[in-house]
């Protein structure tokens, strides 16, 4: 995992600063060798982005931008939790992905698909993950998708 740093900048991504929380919760918790990552909305160094509701404002492909979003701050908040250690991260284990959609809407895997594919150009193999992607008739400040994550490091 020695090569994130290198994989980042080969697809051009420059991860944004790691989100305070917003509420009474902590960003990230480390538990032995696991990272329990608190939900991460698609606002990107504190701008809003990608609000609206999927089936209704929103397209897949928006939706499918808003999780890629998410999936940036996630891998911020990761680099945090390791404090920039990359060679400490051994593998993404979940994926719990959010969507604010209309009842009648049914592609909440394809637009979770942007944060998996994400971590799978970053992560490589070890970017692989279980996932469950949900509909909700709303989210918090009206964003499209909220995901958290797990990841496993080492001690």
């Amino acid at each position: 995992m020695h090569d994130i740093e290198a994989r980042l900048t080969a697809l051009g991504i420059d991860l944004p600063r790691a989100a305070p929380p917003a509420a009474n919760y902590v960003p990230y918790v480390i538990a032995g060798t696991t990272v329990y990552i608190a939900g991460q909305i698609p606002f990107v160094n504190g701008v809003p982005m990608h609000q609206g509701r999927l089936g209704e404002t929103m397209t897949v492909a928006e939706g499918a931008e808003a999780a890629r979003a998410c999936g940036l701050n996630i891998l911020a908040q990761l680099k945090a939790a390791v404090d920039g250690n990359w060679s400490r991260v051994k593998r993404c284990v979940k994926l719990g992905g959010f969507v604010n959609c209309t009842p009648a809407f049914i592609d909440h895997p394809q637009v979770i698909n942007g944060a998996s594919d994400l971590m799978v150009a970053v992560l490589g193999d070890a970017g692989r993950h279980a996932r469950f992607a949900v509909g909700a008739p709303s989210l918090p400040l009206g964003v499209a998708v909220e995901i958290d994550a797990l990841f496993e490091i080492t001690e």
